[in-house]
């Protein structure tokens, strides 16, 4: 593996904020940022995938989640809208930055938890245990690294103002998610 991917990924575990700086003085085209957008997307797409044909739930699941082309849709345009929901609540509070660096923090991040999200698997069959352990840990500690990234990108003052974004951004997210299941076709039918 690359050192360079390896020290960032340890700055971003010890020092979120300089990790951030650090991705975002690479200045990545939008070019590059969509490309990679739609990479870890499928990458998530396909492991959500296989975690639900792997698990054994009682619960009834949504119909997409048995096509992945659904589910990469669903989880591109879930990023896309969230990243402009980030963008605008963080103007709308006072900060700036560019639609760019937030881009590029949570193509960042989503890659990360993808790779946190196999190891937690992985973990699952040889100690499941110490795989919930870890599975909080990361969900705690992945919070605390995407409030940070949040507050670099749109160069806001607190955390609390990071997280004023992400609730704001929340609400969004969930009426444009809602919107795109039903162009997508995926409403309560969308249910078996």
């Amino acid at each position: 593996m690359n050192p360079a991917l390896v020290e960032l990924v340890r700055t971003t575990l010890r020092a979120p904020r300089d990790a951030a700086g650090q991705i975002m003085a690479l200045r990545l085209t939008r070019d590059v940022l969509w490309t990679a957008l739609a990479l870890v997307a499928v990458g998530n797409a396909a492991l959500l995938f296989v975690i639900f044909q792997t698990s054994d739930t009682e619960f009834p699941l949504p119909g997409y989640v048995e096509r992945p082309l659904a589910l990469f849709v669903i989880i591109a345009g879930m990023m896309v809208i969230y990243v402009h929901g980030m963008y605008w609540a963080g103007l709308a509070l006072g900060g700036s930055g560019s639609l760019d660096d937030v881009l590029a923090l949570v193509i960042w991040f989503q890659a990360l938890r993808a790779l946190a999200q196999v190891a937690i698997i992985v973990m699952s069959f040889l100690l499941p245990a110490l795989a919930l352990l870890l599975s909080l840990a990361v969900a705690v500690w992945g919070f605390w690294i995407f409030l940070n990234f949040v507050a670099a990108a749109l160069h806001l003052a607190s955390i609390w103002q990071a997280f004023a974004v992400l609730v704001a951004a929340a609400v969004g997210l969930i009426i444009g998610l809602g919107i795109l299941l039903t162009l997508i076709g995926l409403g309560a039918q969308g249910v078996t």
